[in-house]
Formats: structure tokens, C-alpha cells, sequence
């Protein structure tokens, strides 16, 4: 039986970790300090039961849940928590919670649980595990097929009209991400938070297309608009990512035979106007980011500092940065700073050496020089200035 253990602070993943590896060494236990590092060990290897605290920062026990159980539908969720709000435990059993632990956590009680799932998982019928298996492939094979059926490529024998006869209209979602790095992880959250929509708001199935695009096809159910069903998309990929993305969607469509010309203008098109595209802004988080730094300018803050407070990759963050100020993070804190060295300078009872530090300078003959590159001024000649023109 294998077990993972989510937990932000260490002592608790490391206790129940010890825990359980004492009274059950045969048990593999695998601990993560964050949910994104629980979704790449749920990715790589099965487990059977997940403990997940609820509250840990960038994304909850909760979401983490929301986000990975389609995937994982075998997966026995215990949820742990330092409070015992209601509505966190009601949340917890709406999502499959198998139970809800308080912090800290009886030894045992945490053994009596880990028994009654061990039996569980025994009794579960070895069939309806070979079907999952089943109908994973076949899912695998379906989209593999359509891969190469929207790529306008051969796709062989394989017969087609059971997903035609299945989708009489439809829809198509491009969701494009942008990176230059390898995109394992918000690959597994775009699949799964479209494919759970999907589910929600009417049938289809999602596939992978070339490396760093997911393709959808969704026939929504009645009452649906398309509009409704892009704006919950954006959200929740809004909320779960932190790389850019785009979103595009087709026209309602009535003939498979037209995706793979349609899907080549999804790719093709750029214009928010044309195709319903959407671009992940995160114009929220850089608002947090410049309110952060307006109270905190005076300590030392780096690129990373700041994009790690509001739970942003720091070259996107950056880039981010950028286009909301029009300005580079360090010349952004290099401004504000001056600024209000500016105007502690008309107090003429401060000292240099105190207002360098006030504004984040410990050396004053660094804040000297870099007031001096600024206005072409001491900060001392600044003073004087002021001083004469009064």
C-alpha cells in the first residue's frame, strides 16, 4: 500500500510519515511539502491513500483534490486541519473525503484509520480494477486517434462514427500554453480542469496536441452558452497556473470533417475579437505584488522575494511586472525608493545615514551614488536645493 502525506510544515509530514513506517514497514510513504509536488508524485506513482493538510500556500488540500480526483477516482482522501470549521469538513465529504483529522493527530487514531482503508483497499474487487485499466487504454487510444484526426493526419481503420454519432454539434478549445520550459505538471492541470468541466457542462474528451496545446471537444448540454462555460474555464486555469496561456475557441460545429481546418485556424488566429482567445493576465497578483512592495520597500526585496508572496514563477512574474508598470521590478523599487528619500530630505533634522537606511540602504555612499546616477544630485546638494527654493 503506498501513502502520501501533504503537509506544508515539515514536522507533521515527517511525524506521520514515522508514524506509519513503524507500525507498517512494509508500506511505502511518500511525503510533499507543497500540492504541486503532490501532483507530480501522484503522476508518477500509484497511491492508494493521500493525507492532505487543507490549508498550504499557492493552492489548498481542497483544490488539490477538486484538481487531481478524475484522475485518480481509486485514491482514498484524508483530509487534516488546525480547525474544525464546519464548512471546511462539509467541503472536505462533498469532494470523497474519506475522513477529516484535527491537528494534532492521535497516533491512535491515525493507525485505527490507516487499518479500516488497509481493509478496504483488500476487498476491493480485482475485475473492476482491470476495467479501470480497460477503460483508461481505450480512453488513451480515443485521443491518440483524434490527435491525429484534428492534425489532418491517417488515422488507419479506426472507425470514427461512434464519436460522430456522439457529438452532433460541438465545440472545439485550443488552450495554448506559453514556456520554454518543459510543462509536465500544467499540462496534467489543463487536462484535468477542462476534462472536469467537460463533464460538468455537457460530454466530450480532451486530448493532447503537439507539445505545449490541449485540444477539447465538448457538446454542452442545454442551457450552456459557450461564453459561460470559456469564462469558468479562464477562471479556474487562471487560478491553478503560473505560466501564460491562451485560449481559443471555434464556432458551433456540425461535421467532423471540418476539425482539422478548424484546428489550423485556432492555431493561426491571434485576435481576441475573431476567435473568443483569451490571455491569462494575473493583473490581480501584480496589483498584491506593488501593494507588497509600497509597504515593504525598505527591506530587502528581490525579484524572487516578491513573485514567491504572490505564488508567481519569477520570469513570469517579471514580464508580468513590466507590462502592468512599464517599468523593470528593480528600476520600479529604485524609483519608489527615491522618491520618499526625496521628501524625508526637506526634514532638515534627519541624517543622511538615516534616511538611506529608512528607504532601504544600509550603505549610504550606495544610496549616494545611486541618487547622484537618479537626479544628478547628492542627496545632500538635493537638500540644499530644496532648501534655497523655499
Amino acid at each position: 500500500m503506498n501513502i502520501l502525506v501533504v503537509d506544508d510544515e515539515k514536522i507533521i509530514r515527517e511525524g506521520v510519515r514515522r508514524t506509519l513506517q513503524t507500525s507498517h514497514p512494509g508500506m511505502r510513504i511518500f511525503t510533499a511539502a507543497s500540492p504541486e509536488e503532490a501532483i507530480e508524485t501522484l503522476r508518477n506513482s500509484h497511491i492508494d491513500i493521500v493525507f492532505t493538510d487543507i490549508l498550504m500556500p499557492g493552492m489548498t488540500g481542497l483544490e488539490l483534490m477538486k484538481l487531481t480526483r478524475r484522475r485518480h477516482p481509486h485514491v482514498k482522501w484524508i483530509v487534516i486541519s488546525a480547525y474544525s470549521e464546519f464548512a471546511y469538513a462539509q467541503e472536505a465529504m462533498r469532494l470523497g473525503a474519506r475522513d477529516y483529522l484535527l491537528k494534532p493527530i492521535g497516533k491512535e487514531k491515525l493507525l485505527k484509520l490507516i487499518g479500516t482503508l488497509e481493509e478496504e483497499l483488500r476487498r476491493e474487487n480485482r475485475l473492476t480494477m482491470e476495467n479501470q485499466v480497460l477503460r483508461s487504454n481505450l480512453k488513451y487510444l480515443r485521443e491518440a486517434v483524434f490527435q491525429r484526426w484534428a492534425s489532418g493526419l491517417d488515422i488507419g481503420r479506426f472507425d470514427m462514427a461512434s464519436e460522430m454519432g456522439s457529438h452532433p454539434d460541438f465545440y472545439l478549445i485550443l488552450v495554448r500554453l506559453e514556456s520554454a520550459n518543459p510543462i509536465h505538471l500544467e499540462h496534467f492541470i489543463v487536462d484535468n480542469v477542462l476534462s472536469e468541466l467537460i463533464e460538468q457542462k455537457g460530454h466530450g474528451f480532451v486530448s493532447s496536441f503537439e507539445s505545449h496545446s490541449l485540444l477539447g471537444l465538448v457538446t454542452l448540454q442545454e442551457g450552456t452558452g459557450l461564453d459561460s462555460f470559456l469564462v469558468e474555464l479562464r477562471s479556474h486555469l487562471n487560478q491553478y497556473l503560473k505560466i501564460p496561456f491562451h485560449l481559443g475557441a471555434s464556432g458551433l460545429l456540425y461535421d467532423f470533417q471540418v476539425i482539422p481546418q478548424e484546428v489550423k485556424r485556432l492555431k493561426q488566429s491571434g485576435t481576441l475579437a475573431s476567435t473568443g482567445l483569451y490571455e491569462h493576465k494575473n493583473e490581480g497578483a501584480i496589483e498584491v505584488a506593488l501593494q507588497y512592495i509600497r509597504t515593504h520597500y525598505h527591506e530587502d526585496l528581490s525579484l524572487e522575494k516578491v513573485a514567491s508572496v504572490v505564488y508567481l514563477n519569477p520570469a513570469y512574474f517579471s514580464q508580468l511586472f513590466k507590462q502592468k508598470t512599464g517599468q523593470g521590478f528593480k528600476e520600479y523599487i529604485i524609483q519608489l525608493r527615491l522618491e520618499r528619500a526625496k521628501e524625508l530630505l526637506q526634514d532638515p533634522y534627519l541624517k543622511i545615514a538615516d534616511i538611506a537606511e529608512r528607504v532601504g540602504y544600509q550603505d549610504m555612499r550606495h544610496f549616494t551614488q545611486v541618487f547622484r546616477k537618479k537626479h544628478a544630485l547628492t542627496p545632500t546638494e538635493y537638500r540644499r536645493q530644496w532648501e534655497d527654493e523655499q
